[in-house]
């Protein structure tokens, strides 16, 4: 089950923290406000964490 851990204005903000996160082995699962994999690179999107996984996930974000 994934939990909601951020939103972002966009997808390369998006995949910057995906690629954090990542590095810290916490998958990251991104899905764009349309919903759509095919979604433009400008609007919003939102960063999902494992359910397990959001306090060490924030806890990455509270060390930058």
């Amino acid at each position: 089950m994934w939990a909601k851990f951020l939103e972002v204005k966009n997808s390369y903000t998006a995949e910057i923290w995906k690629e954090l996160l990542n590095a810290e082995a916490v998958s990251v699962l991104v899905v764009p406000a349309s919903g759509w994999p095919q979604a433009a690179q400008m609007e919003p999107h939102t960063i999902y964490v494992p359910w397990g996984k959001t306090h060490v996930a924030e806890e990455i974000v509270r060390k930058i």
